[in-house]
């Protein structure tokens, strides 16, 4: 399962450390109209991140992410999926995503999250872009994450937790295990050892293809972690969370130029 609808990142917030926060609706290529948040950090270090959710779509734990990267000078962009089938208008604790799931396609993410990453890399209010763009995801947003890094934005990173490597998805997207010879950005992955969903052989699959294919990668499991741990309600697994937090910023700031 995903997160409940009363999850929260598991990060301290920083107070004073986000400039500002808006909601956006962003048009892409095809003309599809969706929603986004966007944070600007006070003190932008040079990079920046689009957020890909879980099934929910553009939760408010996306949003609160985003400011928590932020207040470690990230730019940063959340988006929905489900602006082709739900609109772009917000929507309540009550919507059922599960039939919009299925009807997302890899096509329209493409051009969904190009746009996000377009809206991102533009500058506004005098202040410059982000110089270094990175994707993270989180289940099927890990997933997507991952295939990202083979759609030529020129991404400095591709970060996904628990995303899913092997076999068909609940739509079209392929598995990025077959895909790991095509992805040119590096590659972190973190993932739960107490995962069923996502196997030891799965992950070891994708590290070997990457391997083979010449990618900066680094693949972490966290012992008996669930999938879904980053969450603030999961105490149990705090020491796991606040490790796979240090991971993200270690490998943006990495790589950040």
């Amino acid at each position: 399962m995903c997160f409940d609808l009363d999850s929260h990142p598991p990060i301290r917030p920083i107070a004073g450390g986000a400039i500002d926060a808006m909601q956006l609706i962003l048009t892409a290529a095809d003309r599809n109209r969706f929603a986004a948040y966007r944070t600007r950090a006070a003190e932008p270090n040079g990079a920046g991140v689009v957020i890909l959710p879980d099934v929910r779509g553009l939760h408010p734990y996306y949003e609160e992410l985003s400011l928590r990267f932020a207040e470690n000078g990230i730019d940063a962009l959340a988006f929905d999926w489900f602006g082709r089938t739900a609109g772009a208008e917000p929507r309540g604790d009550g919507f059922d995503h599960s039939p919009h799931v299925t009807q997302t396609t890899w096509r329209g993410i493409q051009a969904d999250l190009t746009a996000a990453v377009e809206e991102l890399r533009t500058p506004e209010d005098g202040r410059s872009a982000p110089g270094s763009l990175f994707t993270i995801g989180f289940c099927m947003g890990g997933r997507m994450s991952f295939l990202a890094g083979t759609l030529g934005l020129g991404l400095a990173g591709a970060i996904g937790l628990y995303g899913t490597l092997v076999g068909p998805w609940r739509n079209d997207a392929p598995a990025p295990v077959d895909l790991a010879g095509e992805i040119k950005s590096p590659v972190l992955g973190l993932f739960g050892g107490g995962d069923a969903a996502i196997t030891a052989e799965a992950i070891a699959a994708f590290d070997d293809g990457l391997t083979a294919a010449s990618v900066d990668h680094r693949l972490v499991t966290y012992p008996g972690a669930p999938h879904s741990f980053f969450d603030r309600k999961m105490p149990e697994f705090a020491d796991a969370s606040a490790a796979a937090w240090d991971e993200v910023l270690a490998f943006i700031r990495a790589r950040t130029a």
